[in-house]
């Protein structure tokens, strides 16, 4: 079963904020958690994303496509980061998002459709 693993945080807070010790760890730890998934055949891909202000919105309105700079959300925490993979269980997805809550205010998972809704 593939899920989408979600980190949610904020870059910018946390180099502002955190202990640098915290993010040397914190950094060690995602380099770990790769290398562990790509060994296990688990990882299917990843990628960290660029701050939120680097963002581009586009969407359709009545007068044509319209593109405006981000980031958009009213929060302070974005998506900062995601895994796809590759799993037996929900049970393993549940068992990773929970080794890397300790670095993420909020991490989401949400299984991965393997084709469109039947209409």
């Amino acid at each position: 079963m593939k899920y989408m693993i979600m980190m949610f945080g904020s870059a910018e807070g946390m180099m502002e904020t955190a202990d640098p010790e915290w993010i040397r760890e914190m950094i060690g730890f995602m380099i770990q958690i790769d290398k562990d998934l790509t060994d296990s055949g688990e990882m299917v891909f990843n990628a960290g994303l660029a701050d939120p202000g680097t963002a581009k919105l586009v969407k359709q309105t009545d007068g044509g496509v319209i593109t405006t700079d981000g980031p958009f959300a009213e929060a302070k925490e974005s998506l900062i980061g995601y895994w796809v993979v590759d799993v037996a269980s929900e049970e393993r997805a549940v068992e990773i998002c929970s080794s890397i809550v300790k670095y993420a205010p909020v991490v989401e998972l949400r299984r991965v459709q393997d084709a469109p809704p039947e209409v």
